[in-house]
């Protein structure tokens, strides 16, 4: 049994309150979006005063991974081994319209169609570039998403191989 389910309803709300406003960010900037994603975190927009830490020092200090621009193939394994290496609970925002779904270049042979296809994705931000005040939204969302999770220790997630796996086996 885990320690919310048996201390109660108050410990679990302490729980999701300190990491909801506790995020190290681990920022995997690819292209444009990048550059609004530290716009975001400049003095007009100052994300840091909804509780998010911005650029952890590598992804064993980080429990927030923000993917901003294009993801290709190539980049792909890097990605999913940096995902790999984050402490749980990790959360991943998909940040702009390229690590979405491809963006304007998803009819490439070397583009991936969305870094959904390599790590599950909590909460995605569109646009081509999208403003910072997106990016503030998305983490609005998130701790939003934080704050309603059942288990005070976020749970285990599922790979994005899991995910896409058949929940039945064929029958033989």
């Amino acid at each position: 049994m885990e320690l919310p389910q048996v201390l109660g309803e108050p410990i679990r709300f302490i729980l999701n309150w300190g990491r909801k406003y506790s995020l190290w960010v681990f920022n995997f900037g690819l292209a444009c979006c990048a550059i609004e994603f530290i716009a975001a975190s400049m003095g007009r927009h100052d994300f840091m005063r909804l509780g998010v830490i911005p650029f952890a020092h590598g992804p064993r200090q980080a429990d927030l991974m923000v993917v901003s621009g294009t993801v290709t193939d190539k980049m792909a394994p890097a990605i999913k081994r940096l995902y790999d290496q984050m402490p749980e609970p990790k959360y991943v925002i998909s940040f702009g319209a390229c690590s979405n779904c491809g963006g304007p270049y998803w009819d490439s042979y070397s583009v991936t169609k969305g870094v959904d296809q390599l790590i599950p994705v909590d909460v995605y931000v569109p646009g081509c570039p999208p403003r910072p005040e997106a990016l503030l939204h998305g983490i609005l969302t998130l701790q939003e998403k934080i704050a309603a999770e059942r288990s005070g220790f976020g749970g285990v997630r599922k790979t994005a191989a899991e995910l896409s796996a058949p929940p039945v086996p064929p029958p033989t």
